[in-house]
C-alpha cells in the first residue's frame, strides 16, 4: 500500500510537472499557431506583445492569453488602427494547441478587455472593417485546389464571449454620420457548433449619434437584456426573450434580422414600452437628470409604438414608423413646489419608402402649463440624413425661474426671467451653421423681461430689464434692450445676423448695435480664466495652498460691432467722460476705432486692439492726448509714470502723440517690460515745483545760481522711444533766464536713469573770483560763457546728482588769469614800444623812461599776484 501511494506521487507530480513545462515547450509554437491563424484569415497586419500559455491556470482546459494586440489596416487605411485590445483571454481544450493552422480551432470562450474599434467608411465609400480574405476561384490544376482547400478550411466552434470596457466608433465621412458607444460591455453565451442554438446577450453602452454637427443621440444609456434564436444555417437571427432600457424607459421587443446571401438583410422588429405610465416619459430623460423619478406623482399616460419592417441594402433601410404620444398628463416631484400640467405630446417618426432621405420627425403637438404660463409648438424635421430641415412654431410664455422649482435640475448659473414668444422659423442646419441668411425664414416676436443670467463667461451677472427682438423674413432686429451689469447700464439697438446660429450651433453672436449708456465700466465685461497655482513651493505659501489666478478675457461668442455713446467710461482707476466711436469685438480681440473722449482736463483719441485670445493678452494702440492735466495725468496712469517720472514735478498741460505695444498682465494692466513705441511730446508747463522730486532737490543745492522755480518751459518738444524695458529721451532744449539748458539720457521701468543736463552758464553766475578777474579784462572778454554738466544716476527714489561745476570754475580761472595776464603783457609791450602820447604831458625823457619802468613792474606784480605798497610808502 505504501508503495501503491508512492506511484500515485510521483505520477501526479510529474503530471504537474508536464503541465507547468509543456507551456514552455510549446510557447513558441503557439504564437506561431495564433499569427498564422489570424494573418491567413484577414487582410490587415496583425501583432501582438505577448503571448502566454498556461496549462494550469483553468484546468483541464488551457488558456491563452495575448497582450496589446493591434490589427492595423493595409491601404487604402494604411497604418489607421482598426482594432486594438490590452487583453485577450482565449479558453480551449489541451489537445487544441496541437492542431494545425487549418483545422476547426474549438474554443471554450473568450474575452476581450479594454479595447478599441475603430470603423470608418471614407468619402469615396471604402470600409476599413471588410478584411476578411476571400476565397479563390478554383482551377482545373489539383495543387491549385489543394491551396484553396487550405485556405479555407479553418472553422471556428465558441461556446462564450465577454467583451468589456470597449469603445465602438462608426464615422462615415460620406454620410457625414458618427456613432459612437463608449463604455460597451457585451456577453453572449450559447453553443456556436450546432445549426441552432440560443443565445443568451447581456449589453450595456452610452450612445452619442451626430450627423454633421447636430447630435441626434447626446450619450443616451442602453441597456439591453435579450436571448436570440440563432439558425446558423439560413443566417436568421429572433429576439425570444427581450427587455431594453433607453435611460430608464422599458420597452419589449419581437421580431426577426434575416441575413441573406445578395448581403441584403430583411428586418421585421416590433417594439413598444410596456405600460402606458407617464413617468414612462421621464425615464426617456438621462438619469443624471430625471434623478429618482419612483416616487414623482404622475397623472395621464405616455406610451412608445413601434415597428421597423422592409430590407437594408446599400440604397434602401426598412419602412419606419414609430408613434409618441400623452394626453392630458401631469407631473410633481415631491421635494419641488410646483407642478407641470395639461402635459400632450403628439410626436412621429417615419419613412414609408424605405428611403433613408424620407425619413422625417413630426412633433404635431406639445403643449403643458407651468401655473397659468402656457407653453405650445409644434416642428417638422425632414431630410434628417443629410441638411435637417425645420419647421417650427412656438407660441407661450416660460417664466425661468420656475424651471428649477417643476423639476430638479442643478443650474450652474442663476436663472430667471420671463421669455414671452410668438414666432416662426424655417430653417436648414447649413444655413445656420454657414450664415446663409437667405434659407432662414423667421417672423414674430420675442420679448424678455426681468431676465437675470450668470455664467463663466460673465465677470457679473447680467440682468436684462426689458429686451424686444423682431423676426422678419430678411433680418433679426433688436428693437429695445436695457440692462445691467456690474455697475454699467446698457441701452442698445441693432440687427443680430445669426441668433439661431448662436443659440443652436454653438456659433458665436454676430450682430451691428448701438449701445449708449451712462456709466460703463469695462472690468464689468471682462471674464476671469481661472487657474489654480499647485506648484507653488510651499515656502513661498502663506494662508491658502492652492491661489486662484485670474486671467481678464473677452467673451469668446461675442462676434460684434458697437457704435458706441458713454457720458462715463471708467478703465482701472480712469475715467473717461463723453466717449463716442466703435469697437470691433470678435475672436477675443477687441479693435477700437475712433474712439474719443475727455480726461484730465483734456482730449483723447484712441485707435488700436487688445487681443486676448493669446495665453498673455496684447495690446497695440495709437493714443492723441491734447492739454491733459500733467500733475494728474501722470500722478493716475502707470504707464506715464514709468514714461517720464519727473513729470510730475510738472504744472500745466500736455501734448503728445504715443504709439504704443506690448502684452498685458492678468489684471489687464500693461506689462511695462514688454512695451516698445515711440512719442512725441509737447509741454505746455507754467512752473516747477522741485520739491516733489528729490533729484531736482539735489541739483537745486548743488546749482546755487539757478532758481528751478523760473525755469522757461514754454514749448518744450522731446522725442521718446521705448523698448525692453528702457525710456530713451532725444536731447531737449530748456532757458532759465540767460542760460540755455540741453537734456538728454534715458531711464528704466525700474526707475534707474542716466541722464545728462548741460548749462551753458555765463561767467558771472560763477562766484566773485570769477567776476573779479573778469572785471580786468576788456568789456569785449567779459561776455564768457561756460558749460557745466549735472549727471543723475541712481533711481528715482533714491537718485544721485553730481555736477563738474567745481572743475568748470577752475579751468575757467585759468582761462582768465592767462586772458589777463596777455592782455597786460600787450599793454607793457605796447608802451615800451612808444605807445599814444600824452598831450598834456611835459615830461622830460627821463621822465618818460621812469614811467614806462614802473608802468611794467605795476603790471608784472598784478600778473604775480604781488600786494601794492600803500601810497604813504
Amino acid at each position: 500500500m505504501k508503495k501503491f501511494v508512492k506511484i500515485v506521487v510521483s505520477i501526479l507530480l510529474v503530471l504537474v510537472i508536464a503541465l507547468a513545462a509543456i507551456p514552455f515547450l510549446f510557447q513558441d509554437k503557439l504564437v506561431a499557431l495564433v499569427k498564422e491563424t489570424i494573418n491567413n484569415n484577414v487582410n490587415a497586419k496583425v501583432e501582438f506583445s505577448d503571448a502566454n500559455l498556461s496549462l494550469l491556470k483553468n484546468f483541464p482546459k488551457a488558456s491563452v492569453e495575448l497582450k496589446n494586440v493591434t490589427v492595423t489596416n493595409f491601404a487604402p487605411f494604411e497604418g489607421d488602427t482598426l482594432v486594438y485590445s490590452e487583453n485577450i483571454q482565449i479558453k480551449l481544450k489541451i489537445t487544441e494547441i496541437f492542431k494545425s493552422a487549418n483545422s476547426q480551432l474549438n474554443v471554450q470562450s473568450f474575452a476581450i478587455d479594454n479595447s478599441l474599434v475603430n470603423i470608418m467608411i471614407d468619402e469615396n465609400g471604402n470600409t476599413n472593417y471588410d478584411i476578411a480574405k476571400k476565397d479563390v476561384n478554383v482551377t482545373s490544376d489539383t495543387t491549385e485546389e489543394t491551396e484553396q482547400a487550405s485556405s479555407s478550411n479553418f472553422k471556428l466552434s465558441l461556446n462564450s464571449y465577454e467583451v468589456t470596457k470597449a469603445t465602438i466608433k462608426y464615422t462615415d465621412k460620406k454620410g457625414n454620420m458618427n456613432l459612437v458607444l463608449s463604455d460597451f460591455n457585451h456577453s453572449g453565451s450559447g453553443d456556436f457548433s450546432q445549426k441552432t442554438t440560443e443565445l443568451d446577450t447581456k449589453t450595456t453602452t452610452s450612445v452619442l449619434f451626430e450627423r454633421g454637427e447636430t447630435k441626434l443621440i447626446n450619450n443616451q444609456h442602453l441597456d439591453l437584456n435579450a436571448i436570440l434564436a440563432l439558425d446558423l444555417e439560413n443566417s436568421k437571427y429572433a429576439f425570444l426573450k427581450n427587455e431594453a432600457h433607453i435611460n430608464q424607459l422599458p420597452l419589449t421587443f419581437d421580431g426577426y434580422v434575416q441575413l441573406n446571401k445578395d448581403e441584403s438583410q430583411d428586418v421585421n422588429i416590433n417594439f413598444k414600452t410596456p405600460s402606458s405610465d407617464f413617468k414612462n416619459f421621464l425615464a426617456l430623460i438621462p438619469e443624471e437628470y430625471a434623478k429618482n423619478i419612483s416616487d414623482v406623482k404622475t397623472s395621464g399616460d405616455f406610451s412608445v409604438i413601434g415597428k421597423i419592417e422592409g430590407k437594408v441594402t446599400e440604397k434602401t433601410i426598412p419602412t419606419i414608423d414609430v408613434s409618441i404620444t400623452s394626453n392630458n398628463a401631469s407631473f410633481k416631484y415631491p421635494s419641488l413646489p410646483k407642478s407641470v400640467n395639461n402635459i400632450h405630446i403628439d410626436t412621429q417618426i417615419k419613412n414609408t419608402s424605405g428611403n433613408v432621405d424620407d425619413t422625417y420627425v413630426s412633433i404635431n403637438r406639445l403643449v403643458f402649463n407651468i401655473d397659468e404660463n402656457k407653453f405650445s409648438g409644434n416642428a417638422k424635421i425632414s431630410n434628417l440624413t443629410k441638411n435637417p430641415y425645420i419647421n417650427t412654431t412656438i407660441n407661450g410664455k416660460i417664466d425661468l425661474s420656475h424651471i428649477n422649482k417643476v423639476y430638479p435640475l442643478e443650474l450652474e448659473n442663476e436663472l430667471s426671467g420671463i421669455i414671452n414668444a410668438n414666432l416662426t422659423s424655417k430653417f436648414d442646419i447649413d444655413a445656420v451653421q454657414n450664415n446663409k441668411y437667405e434659407r432662414i425664414k423667421n417672423s414674430g416676436k420675442l420679448e424678455i423681461t426681468d431676465f437675470l443670467f450668470s455664467g463663466k463667461e460673465m465677470a457679473n451677472p447680467l440682468k436684462i430689464n426689458s429686451a424686444k427682438v423682431d423676426f422678419a423674413p430678411s433680418k433679426i432686429s433688436l428693437t429695445n434692450f436695457d440692462a445691467i451689469t456690474g455697475t454699467s447700464d446698457l441701452k442698445a439697438t441693432g440687427t443680430i445676423n445669426n441668433l439661431l446660429g448662436f443659440i443652436l450651433s454653438d456659433k458665436n453672436l454676430q450682430g451691428t448695435f448701438n449701445l449708449n449708456s451712462d456709466s460703463f465700466k469695462v472690468s464689468d465685461f471682462m471674464t476671469t480664466d481661472t487657474t489654480t497655482e499647485s506648484d507653488k513651493p510651499k515656502e513661498e505659501e502663506t494662508v491658502k495652498t492652492d491661489k486662484p489666478k485670474e486671467n481678464l478675457k473677452i467673451p469668446a461668442f461675442l462676434d460684434c460691432v458697437v457704435n458706441a455713446n458713454a457720458k462715463e467710461v471708467f478703465y482701472d482707476n480712469l475715467k473717461l467722460e463723453n466717449v463716442k466711436g466703435t469697437l470691433i469685438i470678435k475672436d477675443q480681440k477687441a479693435t477700437l476705432k475712433d474712439v474719443n473722449g475727455g480726461m484730465f482736463g483734456g482730449n483723447i483719441a484712441l485707435n488700436g486692439a487688445v487681443d486676448t485670445k493669446p495665453e498673455k493678452s496684447v495690446f497695440d494702440v495709437d493714443m492723441g492726448i491734447k492739454s491733459f492735466n500733467i500733475s494728474d495725468s501722470f500722478k493716475n496712469i502707470e504707464l506715464f509714470k514709468m514714461l517720464s517720472p519727473i513729470a510730475t514735478v510738472l504744472q500745466g498741460k500736455l501734448n503728445t502723440d504715443i504709439n504704443l505695444s506690448g502684452s498685458l498682465k492678468d489684471d489687464f494692466t500693461p506689462n511695462l517690460a514688454s512695451v516698445s513705441g515711440k512719442a512725441l511730446a509737447e509741454i505746455l508747463a507754467t512752473n516747477v515745483e522741485p520739491k516733489n522730486s528729490k533729484a531736482l532737490s539735489l541739483l537745486d543745492q548743488n546749482l546755487g545760481f539757478v532758481d528751478l522755480k523760473k525755469l522757461d518751459l514754454k514749448d518744450i518738444k522731446t522725442n521718446l522711444s521705448f523698448e525692453n524695458g528702457k525710456v530713451n529721451v532725444k536731447p531737449f532744449k530748456l532757458k532759465y533766464q540767460d542760460i540755455d539748458i540741453e537734456v538728454a539720457g534715458s531711464h528704466s521701468f525700474d526707475q534707474l536713469m542716466n541722464y545728462n543736463a548741460t548749462f551753458n552758464v555765463p561767467a558771472k553766475y560763477l562766484g566773485s573770483e570769477v567776476t573779479g578777474l573778469l572785471s580786468k579784462l576788456d568789456s569785449k572778454d567779459q561776455n564768457v560763457s561756460v558749460p557745466v554738466t549735472a549727471n543723475f544716476s541712481g533711481s528715482f527714489t533714491n537718485p544721485t546728482v553730481k555736477t563738474d561745476l567745481n572743475s568748470a570754475v577752475s579751468n575757467l580761472t585759468s582761462q582768465l588769469i592767462q586772458k589777463q595776464k596777455n592782455s597786460l603783457i600787450d599793454k607793457a609791450v605796447g608802451g615800451l614800444l612808444g605807445g599814444n602820447k600824452d598831450t598834456k604831458s611835459s615830461a622830460t625823457g627821463d621822465d618818460k623812461k621812469e614811467n614806462t619802468v614802473d608802468k611794467v613792474k605795476g603790471a608784472l606784480d598784478g600778473l604775480f599776484g604781488k600786494k601794492k605798497k600803500k601810497k604813504d610808502e
